[in-house]
């Protein structure tokens, strides 16, 4: 029987990254966001490698649609053993430029997203007592900044919901866990707007996402007598939140 990972907020970095990884051990990656032609080159890459995959249209704020998603895939592909929640909403307004739709827009999509998507997957995996939920969580998690109080406020939400499904859902065979991304990671959008930083990738001074992709498949491959709730990923140069 096939074995599906479902990466919801599958991009053309990180998320692809995880489902190219998960494609390699043999499971069926399905790739999920808003945009379903987008991940035409994501899916195309994961079968020239000898992968499956599937491509889903999906909002992830839309609880009618992540149902359904689960569901088709259950039904269609096979057991959601592991499930990635990788959508970031990162974005930068002063807090008298943030406007209520922009907060909102931010926590539905970093946050209200993230509760779907985990529901949802431990609905169907807490009666077979086994599965991995993964959401990706970043710096903002833990600490805010300046000029990022939409994100931030979502991302600690996102680390509070990963946190109390993990205290739930370990004693029935769910391991949830919640790396946080702390540096910058090697994209198109940090080469294009950051290139200083950029510059840096030479000297391993930015995340690769394959080496993300990598921390992924150890947390769910992981006994579960040595369960990883958080585990922090930075380049060696990067600060510890902030602290040298």
């Amino acid at each position: 029987m096939n074995k599906a990972a479902l990466v919801v907020g599958a991009g053309d970095a990180t998320g692809g990254a995880i489902a190219r990884r998960f494609a390699r051990e043999g499971y069926v990656a399905c790739v999920a966001r808003r945009n379903e032609d987008k991940l035409a080159p994501l899916v195309d890459a994961i079968h020239s490698e000898g992968g499956q995959a599937r491509a889903f249209g999906c909002d992830a704020r839309n609880e009618e649609q992540v149902t359904a998603m689960v569901d088709v895939i259950e039904a269609q592909v096979g057991p959601v053993e592991v499930a990635v929640f990788n959508i970031g909403a990162n974005v930068h307004y002063p807090i008298l430029e943030t406007t209520a739709r922009v907060y909102r827009k931010v926590w539905e999509m970093a946050a209200f997203a993230g509760f779907l998507t985990g529901r949802e997957a431990a609905r169907v995996m807490v009666p077979r007592e086994r599965g991995t939920i993964i959401f990706t969580g970043a710096s903002a998690s833990v600490r805010g900044r300046a000029g990022f109080s939409a994100f931030s406020g979502a991302k600690h939400a996102l680390r509070s919901l990963a946190e109390s499904m993990a205290r739930e859902l370990a004693p029935q065979g769910i391991h949830v866990a919640h790396p946080i991304i702390d540096g910058a990671i090697d994209t198109a959008f940090i080469r294009d707007n950051f290139p200083e930083r950029y510059a840096t990738k030479a000297h391993d001074g930015i995340l690769d996402p394959e080496h993300i992709a990598d921390a992924y498949w150890h947390l769910h491959t992981q006994p579960r007598d040595c369960w990883t709730f958080e585990l922090d990923l930075r380049p060696w140069s990067e600060s510890v939140f902030g602290i040298r």
